[in-house]
């Protein structure tokens, strides 16, 4: 295996542990749940995945000239604003996760096919060229971006944290820690709030 092959290996693996851990903040929740709202803008958890479908379909597809043939009205010229990024009561979550899947399946062979040197070209905005290495982190921080959303919406829904199912990779601690954590927090925030508040009147 070459250092270029390690390089690509190593991409794929952090994209892969983006996409999962994305995927299963899905999982054990209601209809309502994972499409519920819960930030002004409408954040929400199948949304997020609805939204990245596009992005590994568009990075992975039309940049390199493998469209991903799959129909998307969400990203259509006549779409409504935003439509991305939440799901109408006639799209299934089955077939919103099925799609994703079949998106990161086509993108997948579009990553093995290619060398990391390989250009394409972004057919919106500026159209500029990019390299599949580029392509490869823009779609580790894109996917790992909203996985962080997720981590928190699903948190406000239920209280379940962690990255992955085998690992919280959070702190020790029952529910009675966590309280008292948050109360802690809170009480710092509040104190430093004070000090803001009381030295901002000064001056001769």
């Amino acid at each position: 295996m070459t250092r270029t092959d390690h390089f690509k290996k190593d991409l794929r693996t952090y994209l892969q542990d983006a996409r999962d851990a994305l995927l299963w903040k899905l999982e054990g929740l209601s209809e309502y749940d994972v499409r519920r709202p819960l930030t002004p803008t409408g954040t929400n958890l199948l949304g997020l995945v609805k939204h990245t479908t596009a992005a590994e379909a568009m990075y992975f597809g039309e940049v390199f000239g493998r469209p991903f043939e799959a129909p998307r009205p969400w990203i259509t010229g006549d779409a409504e604003p935003n439509s991305d990024f939440w799901a109408t009561p006639e799209e299934s979550r089955e077939d919103i996760v099925e799609l994703y899947r079949a998106a990161c399946a086509h993108a997948d062979e579009t990553i093995a096919s290619l060398a990391l040197e390989a250009v394409g070209r972004v057919p919106w905005g500026n159209r500029s060229e990019v390299t599949l290495h580029h392509s490869l982190v823009h779609m580790i921080a894109e996917t790992q971006r909203h996985a962080g959303h997720a981590d928190v919406v699903r948190e406000l829904v239920d209280g379940a944290t962690g990255q992955r199912r085998e690992g919280g990779n959070m702190a020790p601690g029952d529910e009675a820690w966590w309280a008292g954590h948050r109360d802690r927090v809170e009480r710092a925030a509040q104190e430093a709030g004070r000090a803001q508040a009381g030295g901002s009147g000064g001056g001769a």
